[in-house]
């Protein structure tokens, strides 16, 4: 992208990366991992298939063997989506949760039929160069031979013991010592290296119909759950259309429901009806807009996107311009507020961005959804199961409504921009609900303030609580604080930046990229 500017406005002065092969992820081991695979022939698929199965294994805090995983990927002539997220075991339905509040946070009754393993084999199968097992060697070597947590890892490590039940597997596996690892200790999980290659050999088999079906079955059943060989047999992951906008100059692309990613395509789909480029990107008018318009969003997926096979309509009914028209009216420049849905017309978390030489480009994200998920780790397997039960809804009639083989409300979203169909920026922020303001925010500060890809990933952010309740960081400037609370937000300023997510993007830039990689977790984009 030749116009976008140089300059580093923000506090944290890291540089963007220029090179013809990237890697930008979260954990710099994992980038490496990926990097790695383009050195020896293979292309931009086979790096994020090796970096999302390295970070399961060197950023166990946020996601697992026992991932949902989501994916857009440009192939050199067409984008294509893929949705590797699970259903819920046929023998659920509302009874087995009656008398609950809520879908449970914990244990078995929180876990889907992890999707990442049929991800990574998907997008190899149809994608990569390299052979499958090949792309499992980092991630063993890790496992098997122990590597130095890292700073914000050790963190994150370390809230999450005290927290998660230790009654589950957690303990056995992620707690060696009686305790989350420190900064630069050793943690090794044999484990997880036997089940990695027990994968890699079967080419993903031994997780759905072999041994590690069997054993995640069986401890299903002795702590209760209704997880059969039939539903891990059953999965299968979707390739997909993603949806898309048009904002400005360019088309921004996301999974559609029953992911979350239409929130921002909502919110940007709003944002194009005012001229944010004319104002300020820092200014009061400017994130006072970005965030009416981000709650509106939400408003409309709380109340309708779920699996698409229980939406009332179509989610393109969402983007539709008369629609649009009709909720952008709703957004007041003067005064903030708690809007309720519309109704259209009827019809924890890893995120890598990767661009070869050769044109391709992966935009992946990977999750466990909360932390460590459900806390429920396989004995003897290494495997974390994800808590994406907890996504589905209670209420009688809601689309998201918890049923047998249904897939439940997702948070997890990979974005992707073309300009004039031609591939822009695969891009990311990870963080469960703070994805679709992460996407809004950085996509208005990279086209329409011409921020550089480590710039729209170093600015303050904001995130949504829910009425007029926001967050925003602790490096938010007091005169924007004071400001957006003049208009009516209940502005909290939380102690620390972990819940503001973490980005990477990855900008084409001639026959090149240019990548940047977000400094509130450890990574840094690598290349060559």
């Amino acid at each position: 992208m030749r116009d976008l500017a140089p300059a580093l406005p923000y506090a944290s002065r890291r540089q963007p990366l220029f090179a013809r092969n990237v890697v930008a992820t979260s954990q710099p081991l994992a980038a490496q991992a990926g990097l790695a695979m383009l050195a020896r022939g293979g292309n931009a698929v086979d790096a994020a298939v090796a970096t999302a199965i390295t970070l399961t294994v060197v950023e166990p805090t946020t996601n697992g063997i026992g991932s949902d995983l989501f994916a857009i990927l440009w192939d050199g002539r067409t984008l294509v989506g893929l949705n590797a997220s699970g259903r819920s075991p046929a023998a659920w339905n509302r009874e087995r949760f009656a008398g609950l509040e809520a879908m449970p946070v914990y244990g078995w009754d929180a876990v889907t039929i992890p999707g990442a393993v049929a991800g990574w084999r998907a997008l190899s199968e149809r994608f990569g160069k390299l052979p499958f097992a090949d792309l499992f060697e980092p991630a063993i070597r890790y496992a098997r031979d122990g590597f130095a947590v890292a700073p914000t890892i050790a963190q994150l490590w370390s809230r999450a013991a005290t927290v998660i039940p230790h009654d589950l597997g957690f303990a056995e596996h992620f707690l060696p010592r009686g305790r989350a690892p420190a900064v630069g200790e050793t943690f090794a999980c044999p484990a997880m290296a036997d089940t990695l290659r027990a994968i890699a050999m079967s080419r993903g088999e031994a997780f759905y119909r072999g041994s590690l079906a069997e054993a995640m079955v069986a401890h299903a059943r002795s702590h209760g759950g209704a997880h059969t060989l039939a539903d891990f047999a059953g999965m299968a992951a979707d390739w997909v259309t993603p949806l898309a906008v048009r904002y400005r100059d360019v088309e921004v692309h996301e999974i559609p429901p029953s992911g979350q990613g239409i929130v921002a395509l909502i919110a940007l789909g709003l944002l194009q009806r005012f001229d944010m480029g004319a104002l300020d990107p820092d200014s009061v008018a400017s994130q006072h807009l970005a965030i009416e318009a981000t709650k509106l969003a939400f408003a409309d997926a709380y109340a309708h996107v779920a699996d698409p096979a229980a939406m009332r309509f179509p989610p393109s009914a969402l983007l539709e311009a008369a629609y649009l028209d009709a909720r952008a009216k709703l957004v007041d420049p003067a005064k903030a507020a708690a809007p309720m849905p519309g109704e259209p017309a009827r019809g924890g978390t890893v995120y890598l961005a990767l661009g070869d030489a050769a044109g391709t480009m992966v935009s992946l994200i990977q999750s466990n959804y909360m932390g460590f998920g459900s806390g429920v780790v396989v004995p003897g397997t290494g495997i974390s199961l994800q808590n994406r039960g907890h996504g589905f809804s209670l209420a009688a009639g809601h689309p998201n409504e918890v049923a047998g083989g249904k897939r439940p409300f997702h948070t997890i979203i990979p974005g992707f921009v073309t300009r004039g169909g031609a591939p822009l920026a695969a891009f990311g922020v990870m963080g469960g609900p703070v994805q679709p303001p992460g996407h809004v925010q950085t996509i208005t500060r990279l086209v329409d303030h011409r921020m550089n890809a480590q710039a729209v990933l170093d600015a303050p952010r904001w995130r949504i609580n829910g009425g007029l309740a926001i967050d925003v960081e602790s490096t938010t400037s007091a005169h924007l604080r004071d400001g957006l609370a003049a208009l009516g937000h209940r502005v909290n300023v939380p102690g620390d930046s972990f819940g503001f997510g973490c980005g990477q993007f990855v900008v084409r830039t001639g026959d090149g990229y240019m990548a940047g990689s977000d400094p509130r977790r450890d990574g840094y984009p690598v290349g060559y």
